[in-house]
């Protein structure tokens, strides 16, 4: 019953204490084994499920505006009065296999007027008069920089990390690192027009279980989504009751093959359908907002409708818990006046391919930020604007621009961002090469991962052997652009 103590002077419990003891330290080990099976299982039945993050999140969304074909920054955002004065003389350093084709080695200037607009004074072209007046809201980085130079392989870089095939994008991380507010929503949506070069890869989950996958809406299709709709002669009961028939063969078949993640879900998406049959109509039907609300986004209009109604359902959704939205612009000019299946690709006629791509474009994306601010959204929303890459400021033809990966301009607005008008980064004087503060799209993904609340560094995932993160083995969170 009592301690002893030995010969030099050392207290011993007692049997009985020491197996208490003992017994109560294994009873604490196997009460958090329990636990964490519990958690693990929970995650295995809805691997969807909330996850809490690293730490403090500033944005809890992203809608990411990927304009298609990749926007010239001099024409739009990165004003360069050099480019100005000199153009049709020989840019120095120019390299006419820089872009896709080959380049004249002759500067090209900006067809557009400028202006500086809200109290940062920032420099925008007259084609963007929308978005000019939100620029007190934005953070511009002018120093972005891709590896590829063509549409495919730089917007897979941009979107996934890296232009290797099978890798996840960014959406399909955020949803596996996140998991979703909303259980009868997808946590990761894509709207697109015409699909972008590079076809759904560039919004893959590549390796990760196929839960993470983004849900894709054809705006051509007016957002119809298949496999929702129930079959007309089948009841709500009936649907059911074939669903759990369902669950408990291929739960039995899964628990025989643990390691076949697919199978779980597959299972998932079989049951998130049936809950969309409620939740996705109410939340793509902007018919019920007002015509103010409608008008706003220029939805209705020939030139903004499509997009507009993106916009607008892009933040009906992250109102009711999406996490991460990406929409790719579809509609553009090419220079014979003709529907361009890659807009803001201006090859032959940046002018009359750019002021189509904006017309399409800037109100909607200007509504958006309006919105969001308004509903007291925008805090919370990280908005993303940009392309895969940007163009030559020496000439394509006499009037045109090739891709340019080495510089162009991505904003931020909200979600934790300085805003403010702040820059960060620049090109050289003629827009031809980012020469301060270089960003990567590493840089990029890890400054997003780290506002939603993530370590990229610690976002991992093992696949054939190794631990693979989207930003690989680089990524710097761009801090100066934090709030």
């Amino acid at each position: 019953m009592f301690n002893h103590e030995t010969p030099g002077g050392l207290i011993l419990p007692t049997r009985r204490k020491f197996l208490q003891q003992v017994g109560q330290g294994f009873g604490s080990l196997a009460l958090a084994a329990l636990l964490n099976e519990q958690t693990s299982a929970a995650t295995a039945v809805n691997p969807l499920l909330p996850k809490t993050p690293v730490f403090a999140p500033r944005a809890k969304a992203v809608i990411w505006l990927f304009m298609t074909g990749a926007p010239s920054h001099m024409d739009t955002f990165d004003y360069k009065p050099e480019l100005q004065k000199r153009s049709g003389q020989v840019l120095p350093g120019s390299d006419p296999k820089t872009g896709f084709f080959t380049t004249s080695g002759k500067l090209l200037k900006s067809p557009f007027g400028w202006q500086q607009h809200g109290q940062s004074g920032t420099w925008v072209s007259d084609i963007l008069p929308h978005m000019a007046r939100h620029v007190d809201d934005m953070t511009f980085i002018h120093s972005c920089y891709v590896k590829g130079n063509n549409h495919a392989p730089a917007s897979i870089e941009l979107m996934c990390g890296t232009n290797i095939p099978g890798r996840p994008s960014a959406g399909a991380w955020v949803t596996y690192g996140l998991g979703t507010e909303n259980q009868n929503l997808p946590a990761f949506v894509v709207m697109h027009d015409r699909k972008p070069r590079g076809d759904d890869q560039i919004w893959s989950a590549g390796f990760l279980p196929k839960t993470y996958q983004a849900m894709a809406l054809d705006a051509r299709r007016k957002e119809a989504i298949d496999n929702v709709l129930r079959a007309k002669d089948e009841t709500d009961e009936q649907q059911r009751s074939a669903l759990e028939m369902l669950r408990e063969v291929n739960g039995a078949h899964a628990q025989a093959r643990p390691a076949q993640a697919d199978l779980s879900a597959r299972i998932n998406s079989f049951e998130l359908a049936y809950r969309m049959q409620t939740a996705a109509p109410e939340a793509l039907d902007f018919q019920s907002e007002s015509d103010a609300t409608r008008k706003l986004y220029g939805v209705g209009e020939k030139n903004t409708d499509t997009f507009g109604r993106q916009c607008l359902i892009a933040r009906r959704l992250v109102e009711r818990g999406v996490r991460y939205i990406q929409i790719f612009a579809g509609r553009g000019t090419g220079g014979d006046g003709s529907v361009d299946d890659v807009p803001w690709d201006g090859h032959d006629n940046i002018e009359t391919n750019h002021r189509s791509c904006a017309a399409a474009t800037d109100q909607p994306a200007a509504a958006l930020l309006a919105d969001l601010k308004a509903r007291g959204l925008l805090d919370s929303t990280l908005v993303v604007w940009g392309g895969e890459f940007g163009r030559t400021s020496d000439s394509q033809g006499s009037r045109g621009r090739d891709h340019n990966p080495h510089a162009f301009t991505i904003w931020m607005a909200g979600g934790g961002t300085r805003g403010g008008g702040f820059h960060y980064g620049a090109t050289d004087e003629f827009g031809y090469k980012a020469v301060e503060n270089r960003v990567h799209v590493n840089d990029l993904h890890a400054t997003i991962l780290h506002l939603l609340g993530l370590d990229h560094e610690k976002l991992t995932y093992r696949f054939n052997g190794r631990d693979f993160r989207l930003t690989d083995v680089g990524g710097h969170v761009l801090r100066d652009i934090i709030a």
